[in-house]
């Protein structure tokens, strides 16, 4: 899988992967915001409790581990891509190496670059989120690659997308100024692992021809579209729940009224989305993008920098 090029429908006179704007497009850039974001948000979680609160040295573990967690993201969307690419032609053809507007070696090469500079940057913020980032390198390739593949598993996808986009995220921004053993990162982490364990799940509706093809038996495919948008609603509200009786019972060091506060306005959003997503289920198969994609992105950037005003600001 996913080691032939594709010619048929490449731009006359232009040679694959010719412009920048391709490359950028293969790293699927607005996924990279919620990694970029997140990272600084807990580093600054981390930071408001800190001895050290001051420095240039602080500020550019912040950046490099920032910059490490957006080119990390960027190269496991290349991996995924690289081998869904039989899917990808049913699903996504007008993707960069579906479309054949780059070339399969041109696109490993770059993916290859990417993991350099992210376990480079990593390497500058510490060992501790360095290990952070080789552990999530494996677990993003296994999300994709031979012999696991799991997303061939409805529930083992979910899990390798929760640990290390949900709650290691959460972790590895910590790092940069706090020592990951402490306990407040992991119950911030589980909040966005819970999400994310869930809410992952928006995208494989649209793509249920294609990954059924593939012998990916996501949770759609598993329990169809009805069940399936059943079972992930939850998840949009749960997680913030669980962020609500953590701040009210004081395992968390921010301001706790305005950590429920963030809980129950994410929560009521959460409540808006599975409506969507109820209302008319079969929507999330049809639309290639079902707005509670976007929605589920767009509520974990809420919550990231929401967090970090809570510590900031109470």
């Amino acid at each position: 899988m996913g080691t032939d090029t594709v010619s048929s429908s490449r731009p006359e006179g232009r040679s694959p992967g010719s412009s920048w704007r391709v490359y950028w497009e293969l790293c699927r850039p607005f996924t990279l915001l919620a990694p970029f974001i997140g990272f600084i948000s807990f580093a600054l979680v981390g930071l408001s409790g800190a001895v050290d609160r001051t420095g240039w040295d602080v500020a550019l573990r912040i950046g490099w581990g920032a910059l490490s967690a957006a080119l990390l993201n960027a190269a496991s969307n290349i991996i995924n891509q690289y081998f869904d690419l039989e899917i990808d032609r049913i699903n996504k053809p007008a993707r960069p190496l579906p479309s054949g507007r780059i070339a399969i070696p041109a696109a490993l090469i770059f993916c290859g670059i990417l993991y350099v500079f992210s376990f480079a940057a990593a390497f500058a913020v510490g060992w501790q989120f360095f290990w952070i980032v080789l552990f999530t390198a494996v677990v993003t390739y296994a999300y994709s690659g031979p012999p696991f593949r799991t997303k061939r598993s409805w529930w083992l996808a979910n899990v390798t997308i929760a640990i290390p986009r949900g709650c290691l995220l959460v972790v590895a921004g910590w790092t940069a100024v706090r020592d990951m053993w402490e306990l407040e990162p992991w119950v911030l982490g589980g909040v966005f692992g819970v999400f994310i364990l869930g809410a992952a799940s928006t995208k494989d509706f649209a793509d249920m021809k294609g990954d059924e093809a593939g012998g990916c038996r996501t949770l759609p495919v598993r329990f169809g579209v009805d069940w399936g948008a059943r079972i992930i609603s939850p998840f949009f509200v749960v997680p913030f729940l669980l962020l609500f009786f953590a701040a009210y019972g004081g395992w968390l060091t921010g301001s706790r009224w305005l950590l429920m506060a963030l809980a129950v306005g994410l929560m009521a959003w959460g409540v808006y989305v599975a409506w969507l997503i109820l209302r008319r289920p079969a929507e999330l198969a049809t639309e290639a993008n079902h707005v509670s994609w976007k929605h589920m992105y767009l509520m974990m950037l809420a919550g990231q920098v929401g967090i970090a005003a809570a510590y900031w600001l109470g």
